[in-house]
């Protein structure tokens, strides 16, 4: 049967989905398991989630995937990703990354055990509990899939839990550039540059954020400490999106190009309840997809609950596919 290290991973499960003559009927599904409890596991499957009883399943197992990224690529994401979120407070075990922004994002307050860290694992997580605890925090760490399965295990092992799978999803510049209704063009898209479609406002990029800008991102996250201040704005090569409409902040982003210039990295792509279904998020990340292909990027990612089916599904339609996943994994109490 599966178990909690099987998370993030490709599976095939047979269930039993009625009896006929005395017989058990049954039915496959295949798709990546994004969560596994006593009572039930719950698949991502090419038709959707499927949620399934325990109790109705008659075999499952871990299947290869259609395809992995490399291990160098995960890591390479992975370090451009922390270079586009960087927490004030930093430390090192051997190679791993360990995080702390007064508890403002998981990214930012959770150790990355990408590379070796220069001890056995037991020691490894040992000192990650000892630094978080030193700062006053509960010990997090964010296991890229599958990359990280072997510390992923340990965590189990010491009964750690597991917040809600993330995605990790990319798309070359030039795709997100090639849609047919993109926003076009006016003048330099650099401080205080505006991209305009013809039937909308101007999508404006700023190198810093507004209050408002600021508002926003402090209600999606749930305050605005100094240190996430630090997080937004402590990047050499970033902009704010902005969308406004008769004075009133529609739609805003964030765009960073890190990763050795490689890498646009989007967040804190937002639209106002009354201003959604018009394609303003759309046009703010081809906006920032336009001044990421000048500032030389040809890839970009973004990080997205897979949970969240309604920014999954634009950003399917923008062209982007899942390089990897990864759990949030948050050490017991006490």
């Amino acid at each position: 049967m599966l178990r909690q290290q099987d998370v993030g991973h490709r599976i095939v499960v047979r269930r039993i989905v009625g009896i006929r003559e005395g017989r058990p009927l049954f039915s496959d599904a295949l798709g990546e398991l994004v969560e596994l409890s006593e009572t039930h596991l719950t698949i991502a499957t090419a038709q959707g989630r499927l949620r399934v009883p325990v109790a109705e399943v008659h075999r499952a197992k871990r299947v290869p995937p259609t395809r992995r990224p490399t291990a160098s690529a995960v890591v390479e994401l992975e370090l451009a990703a922390d270079e586009a979120w960087p927490a004030p407070v930093r430390g090192r075990l051997g190679d791993w990354l360990l995080r702390s922004a007064d508890g403002w994002t998981g990214r930012a307050n959770s150790a990355l055990p990408v590379g070796d860290p220069d001890r056995p694992l037991p020691a490894a997580v040992d000192a990650i509990e000892r630094w978080y605890a030193g700062h006053g925090q509960p010990a997090m760490v964010n296991t890229p899939l599958p990359l990280a399965v072997p510390v992923g295990a340990e965590l189990d092992v010491r009964g750690w839990t597991a917040r809600p799978l993330t995605l990790v999803q990319t798309v070359p510049v030039a795709t997100l550039l090639s849609d047919p209704h993109r926003v076009s063009q006016e003048g330099d898209p650099a401080p205080g540059g505006a991209d305009r479609d013809a039937d909308g406002p101007a999508v404006v990029l700023d190198v810093a954020p507004s209050e408002e800008w600021l508002a926003v991102a402090a209600g999606r996250k749930g305050g605005l400490p100094d240190s996430a201040r630090h997080i937004l704005t402590a990047v050499a090569r970033v902009r704010f999106a902005q969308v406004y409409a008769d004075g009133t902040l529609l739609a805003t982003g964030r765009g960073t190009v890190t990763g050795q210039g490689r890498w646009l990295g989007l967040s804190l792509i937002e639209v106002t309840p009354s201003a959604r279904r018009q394609g303003l998020a759309a046009r703010v990340v081809r906006a920032l997809a336009a001044w990421g292909a000048a500032e030389g990027a040809t890839h970009a990612f973004l990080q997205v609950e897979q949970r969240n089916t309604g920014a999954v599904a634009l950003y399917r339609k923008l062209g982007f596919t899942t390089h990897h996943t990864y759990l949030t994994r948050v050490a017991p109490p006490g």
